[in-house]
């Protein structure tokens, strides 16, 4: 029986997981990656457990099946290294849709804000009755862990809060400075990360754009460890100061490496991925810099309240 020998019982285990993780990526996911592989790691130690109980050596049988689920979950995060085929990888919960596309779409790309949030509330008086879209990297660095919200982050929220209370609609996709913020996603009407967002019947298709320029492997290795479970499960249970303290060095690091990838805008790998959907304007942040390229549109850094407009289905500067 598999359940004598430990190399079968890891070869099951890894098939098993393997085949469940693929089948998840077939339609659209409301969980990220790292609660997905969390969530079928666990069922999967439960059942190694199960099976050692079987087993004329209960421990071997136990390390066999989570070494097996933990290498074909490990195997299955490969394509993303360097494939633009990552809809699997992306989540998203909430409405693709407006209550009223006529009115205006402020798009805020990159602000990076620290403790003050610039041009939000001149934008909000200006603008009252608009809607936003957040596309990412809205603070230097957002952990959605106990203990490591700051000030600025809560008065954001309860800005969100306040426009939604007054029927505006208020979404959200997550960046490279955002981590394990789904918990947030009832705040918002809209809350995803990756690639696939869009409004579909406005004809706005968007990411955030890290994901862009699939020959920089070194940042989607980053990427994938910084948003796995181990993190995740790190900052649980390491305190709030020191991780936080970690998670800003790591990201300080990274602003240096791959240079070659970052100091110029990566203009082909950009067309293609608009393209991708040609029948919509597709628009990102993260380059911090206003490009136009086909049917796309990387927005400016928004860091000193310099906002965009989604308006009459054209992408333009917010006046």
């Amino acid at each position: 029986m598999v359940f004598e020998h430990p190399l079968p019982l890891a070869l099951l285990t890894f098939a098993l997981a393997l085949g469940l993780e693929l089948l998840s990526r077939r339609g659209r996911n409301t969980l990220p990656l790292y609660r997905r592989h969390l969530l079928l790691w666990s069922l999967f130690l439960l059942a190694s457990l199960g099976w050692g109980l079987r087993a004329p050596r209960p421990v071997a049988a136990f390390v066999a099946g989570a070494l097996g689920s933990l290498s074909a979950l490990s195997l299955s995060c490969l394509p993303f290294l360097r494939s633009r085929g990552l809809r699997g990888f992306a989540w998203q919960r909430g409405t693709e849709q407006r209550p009223d596309p006529e009115r205006p779409l402020i798009l805020v790309a990159d602000a990076h804000w620290g403790e003050e949030l610039t041009g939000l509330r001149e934008a909000t008086l200006a603008h009252p009755d608009a809607d936003w879209l957040f596309l990412g990297d809205i603070f230097d660095l957002w952990v959605g862990l106990p203990g490591m919200e700051t000030e600025a982050q809560r008065s954001f929220l309860w800005w969100v809060r306040e426009r939604r209370h007054l029927g505006r609609w208020v979404g959200f996709w997550m960046g490279n400075r955002e981590y394990a913020l789904d918990s947030l996603a009832s705040h918002f009407d809209l809350m995803g990360e990756g690639i696939g967002g869009a409004l579909p019947k406005e004809g706005l298709a968007w990411e955030h754009g890290d994901l862009i320029n699939g020959r920089d492997w070194r940042y989607r290795v980053w990427n994938l460890v910084s948003r796995s479970g181990f993190f995740w499960l790190g900052g649980r249970l390491l305190p709030a100061a020191w991780v936080k303290g970690r998670l800003m060095k790591l990201e300080k690091a990274m602003r240096t490496v791959n240079q070659e990838y970052r100091l110029q805008f990566p203009r082909e790998a950009f067309r293609s991925a608009a393209q991708e959907q040609p029948e919509a304007s597709f628009i990102t942040g993260h380059f911090h810099t206003y490009e136009v390229e086909a049917n796309g549109t990387a927005l400016p850094w928004a860091h000193e309240g310099r906002f965009m407009l989604w308006h009459e289905r054209r992408v333009q500067p917010l006046r």
